[in-house]
């Protein structure tokens, strides 16, 4: 049996049910034990601009998402003129027959640049500028067309169910589109209806609807479609597989850390982890971790980081989440916390600026911002996670890094971890331990919270102690808190911060500082989101004999020079990979390791990379064809 490589598109209006469509068919997928990797793409809008959906599918592992669509599935024009010349020779498109005359400028929401690309194509080939126009040229291409009238399934599905309501239900577009590709790639239809009832599990009547349209649209596929290259038959699906979105990694893992605050404000792409937390307040992980995560939110971001800070002189483990224009409202009271030895974790989904930029779309734009945030020297934690299920890990580590070495903690994600759906092995709370440090169950007398210690590191009090009285200011203080201005207290107390970076060097392992997954002539650097398509990539250029190694940042700030200067000594050329303008993450390598970057592959879009775009760079660069700064632009 031929290994399975399957990507699969649906596109729509914004609130037509696109993301609901891809979640079916990813279940569907997964639970015939298929690995999946979905990316969803939206305009920063309620209703109305397109969206899309593109879902991976493969009988291995997968990281990332690719270049080339087998199978397209549209209900609206919008969709097929964006994305008809992303389908490859043999795949196919799906689509709503009556579209065929619509003219370009009948979408209005196609904006005024694509639509003039769209436009010279078009006259290029001596085409209309029409739906018929553009399936032509794919036609041409050696696609597939599948053309359906959506109207008249709802029309004799309401004859057949003497349900007179179907014939008006618009909005069943998209089940119908999900049924219908999975009736063309002859996917067994019992998890269809699993799925679907799994769904809608609370309305009965809305689950049965569905049902049915889903069983004649799946049925009217394998009927009249014929000669498709691609199927999709059930395989072996391996036991414990989870099937996540991104934000859910660490939600997951801060309720399985014994987070027990998050106040925020709402903010894309963050708001979606908070809202699951909210939705999730009380879970319990075992007889001896029990408890409920109080989720608020907030009029701004400057009170969800007071609040955050506010929770945890409490005792409380307490975060925030945000994305980059939040965080940068946090900046002041991060330098408070930073002062005051405060242990709080803020999650940073990161995304496309500056401003409001991008509010949708994809960037790790916020590196440097993160490592540099807030006036005056103070020592924190910048950790970036690089795939969603190692962000359940990483949650419990950067809650544990805040309560042991007493400083703030950024945790970097981005919209590519926030917007994807994957398989993965199901989450196991019992690998995150919880470490509070030195926090204190009594005090006694003459308790001082910032007192000298030989590690630097003060015994903490909880808020409402027996003789654990101690002061906050934003000024400088002395051990019990009360500020001063003596010089030489100053320095002490400075130093005494100041020297928890090199602790957390020596007491963080190496492992949990960067990961290596192979040193080469030819090695990439890299952080975040960028991982997956990255390892995708090396894996394409392997089966070709063409060996590339990764080193993988995962802590940013205090940056480990000495353990990736040595694990980099036998690398000869050095090629930074991020999702931003000016490689960031170069240049904290260049200042931190002395060396320079030998090539730079960028995306700064706001369109995720894909493996595809990925490997076609480094073989230019493995082949000397390379410009020193490669610039990814795929995505519509």
């Amino acid at each position: 049996m031929s290994s399975v490589d399957f990507t699969w598109l649906i596109g729509g209006p914004q609130g037509s049910g696109v993301e609901s469509a891809a979640n079916i068919f990813s279940k569907v997928c997964a639970e015939m034990g298929y690995q999946i990797f979905g990316k969803r793409e939206f305009y920063s809008n309620i209703k109305g601009e397109h969206s899309y959906f593109t879902v991976r599918v493969a009988d291995k592992k997968i990281h990332s998402n690719v270049n080339d669509v087998n199978l397209m599935a549209s209900f609206d024009a919008e969709t097929i003129f964006r994305h008809f010349n992303e389908v490859i020779s043999g795949g196919g498109i799906i689509y709503d027959s009556n579209l065929d005359e619509t003219k370009t400028d009948a979408v209005h929401t196609l904006d005024a640049p694509f639509k003039e690309r769209l436009h010279k194509e078009l006259e290029l080939k001596n085409k209309p500028f029409t739906i018929a126009g553009v399936l032509e040229i794919a036609k041409e291409n050696g696609v597939k067309l599948f053309p359906v009238s959506f109207k008249s399934i709802l029309e004799t599905l309401s004859e057949e169910t003497e349900n007179p309501r179907l014939k008006g239900l618009v909005r069943m577009y998209n089940v119908i589109a999900v049924a219908l590709s999975l009736g063309l790639v002859k996917m067994p239809p019992g998890s269809l209806q699993k799925t679907i009832e799994s769904i809608f599990s609370r309305k009965p009547e809305i689950a049965k609807i569905n049902q049915q349209t889903a069983t004649y649209s799946y049925n009217h596929a394998t009927v009249k479609f014929e000669n498709f290259n691609y199927t999709l038959p059930e395989t072996k699906k391996e036991p414990g597989t989870l099937l996540v979105q991104g934000f859910q990694g660490t939600a997951l893992g801060k309720m399985a850390s014994g987070c027990r605050f998050q106040p925020y404000y709402p903010i894309t792409p963050a708001s979606d982890e908070s809202v699951y937390l909210e939705t999730n307040e009380i879970l319990e992980i075992t007889d001896d971790r029990p408890g409920s995560t109080a989720v608020i939110q907030t009029e701004d971001e400057i009170s969800a980081m007071g609040m955050t800070i506010g929770g945890a002189l409490t005792g409380t483990r307490s975060a925030t989440c945000t994305s980059g224009p939040g965080f940068a409202l946090m900046t002041e009271m991060l330098g408070w916390a930073g002062m005051n030895e405060v242990p709080i974790v803020i999650t940073n989904y990161q995304r496309s600026g500056p401003s409001t930029g991008l509010p949708t779309r994809h960037g790790q734009d916020d590196l440097l911002f993160a490592v540099f945030a807030g006036h005056g020297d103070f020592p924190k934690i910048v950790y970036a996670s690089g795939e969603i299920e190692e962000s359940f890990y990483d949650t419990g580590n950067c809650f544990n890094y805040a309560d042991v070495f007493q400083v703030p903690v950024i945790h970097m994600m981005d919209k590519f971890h926030a917007s994807s759906v994957i398989t993965c092995k199901r989450f196991d709370p019992q690998k995150i331990s919880i470490n509070r440090g030195k926090l204190l169950e009594k005090v006694d007398d003459g308790y001082r919270r910032f007192e000298f210690t030989d590690d630097g590191i003060s015994p903490r009090s909880r808020l409402g102690m027996d003789n654990g009285i101690f002061w906050n200011t934003g000024d400088e203080s002395d051990e019990t808190g009360h500020i001063t201005e003596d010089p030489i207290l100053r320095v002490r107390m400075m130093d005494k911060r100041m020297s928890r970076l090199d602790l957390i060097l020596k007491n963080i392992p190496d492992v949990e500082q960067a990961v290596s997954f192979g040193v080469e002539e030819y090695t990439i650097i890299s952080w975040g989101s960028t991982m997956g398509p990255v390892l995708d990539a090396i894996d394409l250029l392997k089966k070709e004999g063409i060996s590339i190694g990764l080193i993988q940042l995962k802590l940013m700030n205090p940056f480990p020079s000495d353990y990736v200067s040595s694990l980099l000594k036998d690398a000869k050329v050095i090629i930074d990979i991020e999702a931003n303008y000016s490689g960031q993450l170069g240049k904290l390598f260049k200042q931190n390791v002395a060396r320079d970057i030998d090539y730079f592959i960028l995306k700064y879009s706001g369109r995720a990379m894909t493996c595809t775009e990925v490997y076609d760079s480094l073989k230019k660069i493995v082949q000397n064809k390379a410009n020193k700064r490669e610039v990814l632009m795929h995505g519509a």
